[in-house]
């Protein structure tokens, strides 16, 4: 082939829309990176029950092995006198774990979010030191353990409030903005009503005549978070069914499941998910201020808004204050430049 048949290389291939956006999100280093600490600390306190945990991963004892942290034995079963569930850090027990022969394996925190150290040389809430290296709250459990298993339910809460309000606020606005006419006035005057009604209200008394817990919590959530989303899709769908290729698919006969799946939707949903960052920041927030109030999910559910309210009462034990806060602190922080980053990476206009 000659030289002015020859493609030059230089010339990049076409690139798909989201190859685009993906390459405009690595150019913001700061949402970048704080995409990876955000998914690496996530999928660490998915793994919580390795990291904290009061049961050994791996127990060989007496030429037997055993896996604590799933599945629990007998005391008698490692030297004990009762046929009870074995505390793994009683001295005795420690004692035989240790012997000639044996082998243990602990958490690299040796405690779960619920367990009291019963065997704390200060009175609680106690400061850092090496058996709790963030300190104890004012029942003897562990801090840091409550942090990681707190954050891990905040943000799991955080993705499923998002996910259910994402699917309710687009169904809503895109019946409105699709459409239109006695349709969108009808749904209009509907969600103006429903979101005049008293949310914080209504949290009080469904609290009192039911037991708190995260799906009751989801669900009452989810019922008043949609309308944020519900009108920017309403928007979007008025504007972009006016468009000229809507209306060419409309004059084939294309039926309203392909015109809205194919046509609007796709072109609709640009500035929708720039909001999902922010709409978990908002999710975490609500329930770390339910938590807070003693709305949220009972004790002894590990809760960041309950160690809050400890910090309140307990000022004194600063580390109480500090880690939750800088915890919350840097949580909102990552997903606000994951918000930034990802509304900068969706427009177009930022190629140039």
């Amino acid at each position: 082939m000659s030289a002015a048949h020859r493609v030059p290389a230089a010339l990049p291939a076409t690139a798909s829309p989201a190859a685009l956006a993906w390459r405009r999100f690595r150019r913001r280093p700061l949402g970048y990176w704080s995409l990876w600490l955000f998914g690496t600390l996530f999928a660490l306190s998915l793994a919580a029950p390795l990291l904290c945990n009061d049961h050994p991963l791996l127990v060989r004892y007496d030429g037997n092995w055993y896996v604590p942290f799933l599945r629990d034995y007998p005391e008698t079963t490692f030297g004990g006198d009762f046929r009870t569930g074995t505390e793994y850090h009683d001295p005795l027990i420690r004692a035989h774990l240790a012997a000639a022969g044996n082998f243990v394996l602990f958490a690299p925190v040796p405690w779960s979010y619920a367990t009291i150290n019963y065997w704390a040389t200060q009175p609680n809430p106690a400061p850092p030191s090496a058996a709790n290296w963030l300190g104890t709250d004012d029942q003897g459990r562990d801090v840091l353990a409550r942090l990681v298993y707190g954050f891990r339910d905040s943000v799991l809460f955080a993705l499923a409030l998002t996910a259910v309000g994402t699917v309710l606020g687009l169904l809503m606005g895109a019946l409105q903005g699709y459409f239109g006419g006695r349709v969108d006035i009808t749904l209009q005057r509907l969600s103006e009503i429903w979101g005049s009604l008293p949310e914080l209200y209504l949290l009080i008394i469904l609290s009192a005549l039911f037991a708190p817990s995260f799906t009751l919590l989801l669900v009452l959530l989810a019922l008043f978070g949609w309308m944020g989303l519900a009108d920017y899709t309403r928007a979007e769908f008025l504007r972009n069914r006016q468009m000229d290729y809507v209306r060419a698919a409309r004059a084939l006969g294309a039926g309203h499941w392909r015109i809205v799946s194919r046509h609007i939707l796709p072109n609709s949903l640009t500035p929708l998910l720039t909001f999902l960052p922010f709409r978990m920041s908002g999710a975490i927030l609500a329930l770390t201020s339910l938590d807070f109030l003693g709305l949220g999910v009972p004790p002894p559910a590990p809760s960041l808004g309950e160690m809050l309210a400890q910090a309140k009462a307990n000022l004194d034990a600063w580390w109480l204050s500090l880690s939750v806060f800088a915890t919350l602190v840097l949580t909102l922080l990552l997903l606000t430049f994951i918000g930034e980053a990802l509304r900068a990476a969706l427009d177009p206009r930022h190629d140039a």
